[in-house]
């Protein structure tokens, strides 16, 4: 347990330091809120090698401390409502068997998004800002293959090291 939890401090520092390096790329498409997701490569490695309990810490974790880092009390929200979404859909399509980690990443990059966009239509008490809805749901897509192509690549080394006794 000691190592895990070790394993998670860690994982959570590097999510924090993915979300950083993030804000540092410039990704313009024109559409508000679209981002490559670094810091979901973390979590999604943390739910396939080091369990739900501690993927979830960790995601949540990083969300509360990138938002006060980053981007303040409105950007936690969104987030967070983005980030447990997200995180709901990748444990049950995980704990399925039926879906690669590609696939489950992806599912995650859509419904981050969709929770995403679903606050932002309680904050803002506007539901045309479903019209966006097209354009998140394909660049989560997007995101989320190649956040699962390379976290899938990162599991399979990081297994041979997270040897747990």
């Amino acid at each position: 347990m000691a190592k895990k939890v070790s394993i998670s401090g860690i994982f959570a520092t590097l999510a924090l330091i993915f979300s950083y390096i993030e804000r540092l790329i410039p990704l313009d498409i024109g559409v508000p809120g679209v981002k490559l997701g670094l810091s979901n490569i973390i979590v999604i490695i943390a739910l396939y090698t080091l369990g739900t309990k501690y993927a979830l810490g960790i995601n949540v974790f990083r969300i509360f401390i990138g938002g006060l880092l980053f981007s303040g009390v409105f950007g936690i929200a969104y987030s967070l409502a983005g980030g447990l979404l997200s995180f709901a859909v990748m444990y049950g399509l995980k704990k399925t068997q039926l879906f690669s980690i590609v696939g489950v990443s992806m599912a995650g990059g859509v419904f981050h998004n969709i929770g995403q966009i679903l606050m932002a239509a309680l904050v803002i008490s506007n539901v045309k800002i479903m019209l966006y809805m097209p354009v998140l749901i394909i660049s989560g897509m997007i995101t989320g293959i190649l956040i699962g192509i390379l976290s899938g690549n990162l599991i399979k080394p990081l297994k041979k090291i997270l040897v747990w006794s």
